[in-house]
C-alpha cells in the first residue's frame, strides 16, 4: 500500500477489514487471485479447487491472497449465434481484469485460466497491466474410449456430419454425445484452448506441463501451491510481466505454436497480446516467423494422439528441446531459469512418433500458411497441417452464403458439390458481428467425407478443432466491402496454399461494376455487438476492440 497517501489507505484498510483481512495481512504483498471458475463450463469448473492450493501456497509464502473472478463462456457451447459474443468477450475479460486490478491495488497477479478465448484475454490483461504474473491451466481432459478407438471434442462435431450423411446411426451418435466429452478440463485435443495454454508455457509464463497432465493429477494440485509461492517471489523480486513477454519470448511462442500445428486462432490471439504488450507485429511478420520452423508434431484433430499422450511424450518442454536451435534460449521464465537453461537440464522427447527431431520432421514449414491475393488483400489464414496435400492447391466454382445458418442448412439437405468453393461472408468481426467460429460447418464437411474434395472461406473464422481446406480470417471482411462480398455463384476461385494464394478469377472490370452495387445483408448488432461493430479492427489486427 504504499503507493496510497494515508486518506486513501485508511478507507482501503477498512473496507479490506470489512472482507476479512487483518492489518498484519494488508501489510504483505496482496495478490490478486484471478479466477475464471464457473459451474457452466468444463474447462474452468476445476478452477475452483485449484485457487484453494493457490491461495494456501500465497499464505505460506508470506503474501495475501485475494480472489476474484471474471466471466468465462465455452465456445463450445456457445454455437450459431451465441458465438457472436465469445471473441468480443476476450477483449471484455482483458478489460474487466485490468479494471478490477487498477481499482484494488493488486501487487501481483495469478492467472487460473482455460479455453479459447479466456487464456488469451488473460495474456492481454498480463501485458496491459505489467505485474508480477504468473499463469496456471487446469489440465486436460480425459478421452473417451470405446472398441479401441480414442474419442475427443472434435470427434463428437465430426459426428455430427457422419450422422448426417448416414454413417453413424442414431444410437451411435447419441453415445458420442453422452460421452466423447468424458470430464473437466481442457478439451483433449490442440485447439485454441490448449494452443494459448502451450503458449503461455512456451513464453515462460506458466509452469511446464500445465496444460498436458490431467485435469484430476495429484501432480496438479502440488503445481497449484507452488505457484501460490512463486509469485510472492516475483513481487519480492520486482519481476512484470513484461520481463516474459518481450518480443524473443513471442517469438519463441510463435514458433513453437507453428512446430505443434496449433490453432489458426492464434493468428488472431497473437496480434491482440503483442499490442497489449506494445510490441509491433504484423500478419506478414507472423507468417515469416511461424515458417521459419518445421512441423515436428500434430494432435487431434489434425493426428491420433490427445494432449494426454502429448504430455507421456514430454509436452511443451519436449517440443521446444526439438526446436531448441531455431529459439531465443536466453529469454527468462517464472521458474527463475532461462529457457536454455531448463533445456539443458530436458532430455527430449520420449516419443520420437509423436514429437518428431527437427532433422525428421513431418513437413518441412510451419502449420499455418497465410494467404493473399485479389480475394485477400490483406490476408487470410489456413492451417496447412490440418489439410489433406491433396488440397493444397484446388479450384473450383464458388458457392456463395451470406451467413452460417445458410451453409449448415444446405449441408444438412446434402446439396454440396464436389469440386467446389463454399464462401460464407459477412461473417467477420464487424459483419457478424463477432466474427463466428464456423466449427460446425467444418466439422460436417469432413464428417460427410467432403474435405477432400470441397474447400470452404470465409472471413468469419474456424476452430482449433477444425481440419480440412478451410480458409479463415479474410480481410478486409465483406461488411466493409472487401473483395469477398463481390464474389457471385459460379465465380472460379483458386487456392494455393504452396503459393499463398487466395484469387479470384473475375476480370477487374467486373469487379468494380460489381461493387457499384454492393449492398449489406441485414445482420443486426444487438446490445454489447453494436459497440463491437463500431470499434473492433480487422482480423489481420487481430480484431481488438478495447486496447
Amino acid at each position: 500500500m504504499a503507493h496510497l497517501d494515508k486518506n486513501a489507505e485508511a478507507y482501503y484498510v477498512g473496507l479490506m477489514n470489512a472482507s476479512g483481512y487483518r492489518n498484519k495481512d494488508l501489510k504483505k504483498p496482496i495478490i490478486g487471485v484471478v479466477n475464471s471458475w464457473n459451474d457452466v463450463n468444463p474447462g474452468h469448473k476445476p478452477l475452483r479447487e485449484l485457487a484453494q492450493y493457490v491461495k494456501e501456497g500465497i499464505w505460506a509464502a508470506g503474501g495475501t491472497p485475494a480472489e476474484f473472478c471474471v466471466p468465462a463462456p465455452c465456445d463450445g457451447v456457445a454455437q450459431l449465434r451465441g458465438m457472436q459474443y465469445i471473441l468480443p468477450a476476450r477483449d471484455l475479460i482483458a478489460a474487466s481484469i485490468e479494471s478490477m486490478s487498477g481499482a484494488h491495488h493488486f501487487d501481483g497477479l495469478v492467472f487460473l485460466c482455460a479455453c479459447d478465448k479466456i487464456v488469451p484475454a488473460m495474456l492481454m490483461a498480463a501485458a496491459s497491466i505489467d505485474l508480477p504474473s504468473i499463469f496456471l491451466t487446469p489440465g486436460s481432459m480425459l478421452p473417451y474410449e470405446e472398441n479401441g478407438q480414442t474419442f475427443v471434442t472434435p470427434d463428437l462435431k465430426e459426428s455430427i456430419g457422419g450422422w448426417r450423411a448416414g454413417r453413424i446411426d442414431e444410437e451411435t451418435f447419441d453415445r458420442y454425445r453422452q460421452n466423447i466429452c468424458f470430464s473437466c478440463g481442457t478439451c483433449s485435443m490442440y485447439g485454441t484452448a490448449n494452443t494459448m495454454a502451450v503458449f503461455a508455457e512456451a513464453i515462460g509464463l506458466c509452469p511446464f506441463g500445465s496444460a498436458t497432465m490431467p485435469f484430476c493429477a495429484s501432480a496438479k494440485y502440488k503445481q497449484a501451491r507452488d505457484v501460490g509461492e512463486r509469485i510472492v517471489e516475483l513481487v519480492q523480486k520486482g519481476q512484470n510481466a513484461r520481463r516474459f513477454m518481450s518480443r524473443e519470448a513471442l517469438e519463441n511462442g510463435i514458433r513453437h505454436v507453428s512446430a505443434t500445428g496449433g490453432s489458426s486462432n492464434f493468428a488472431l490471439h497473437i496480434m491482440a497480446i503483442a499490442k497489449a504488450a506494445e510490441i509491433p507485429l504484423t500478419l506478414r511478420e507472423f507468417d515469416r516467423i511461424q515458417e521459419e520452423v518445421p512441423l515436428i508434431a500434430r494432435f487431434k484433430p489434425s493426428s491420433r494422439y490427445n494432449m494426454l499422450d502429448y504430455g507421456r511424450a514430454g509436452g511443451a518442454l519436449a517440443s521446444l528441446k526439438a526446436i531448441e536451435p531455431l529459439l531465443h534460449t536466453e529469454v527468462p521464465t517464472v521458474s527463475g531459469l532461462t529457457l536454455g537453461e531448463l533445456l539443458k537440464r530436458y532430455p527430449g522427447s520420449s516419443d520420437s512418433e509423436i514429437i518428431h527431431p527437427i532433422d525428421a520432421p513431418i513437413q518441412p514449414e510451419g502449420c499455418f500458411s497465410v494467404l493473399y491475393g485479389n480475394l485477400a488483400p490483406e490476408g487470410a489464414v489456413v492451417k496447412k497441417s490440418g489439410v489433406d496435400p491433396a488440397m493444397y492447391v484446388h479450384r473450383g466454382p464458388a458457392v456463395v452464403f451470406d451467413s452460417e445458418e445458410e451453409v449448415m442448412d444446405r449441408m444438412m439437405n446434402s446439396e454440396i458439390k464436389p469440386g467446389s468453393v463454399l464462401v460464407v461472408r459477412y461473417e467477420g468481426p464487424k459483419g457478424g458481428p463477432g466474427m463466428r467460429e464456423l466449427s460446425i460447418p467444418a466439422a460436417m464437411l469432413v464428417g460427410m467425407g467432403l474435405h477432400k474434395s470441397v474447400a470452404m472461406i470465409t472471413d468469419g473464422r474456424f476452430s482449433g478443432a477444425s481440419r480440412g481446406p478451410c480458409v479463415g480470417h479474410i480481410s478486409p471482411e465483406a461488411w466493409e466491402g472487401g473483395p469477398l462480398a463481390l464474389v457471385q455463384n459460379g465465380d472460379t476461385i483458386t487456392i494455393n496454399l504452396n503459393r499463398h494464394l487466395l484469387q479470384l478469377e473475375v476480370p477487374d472490370e467486373e469487379l468494380e461494376r460489381r461493387r457499384a452495387m454492393f449492398q449489406r445483408p441485414d445482420h443486426p448488432a444487438p446490445g454489447i455487438l453494436r459497440a463491437y461493430r463500431r470499434a473492433v479492427s480487422g482480423a489481420e489486427e487481430g480484431a481488438v476492440w478495447l486496447f
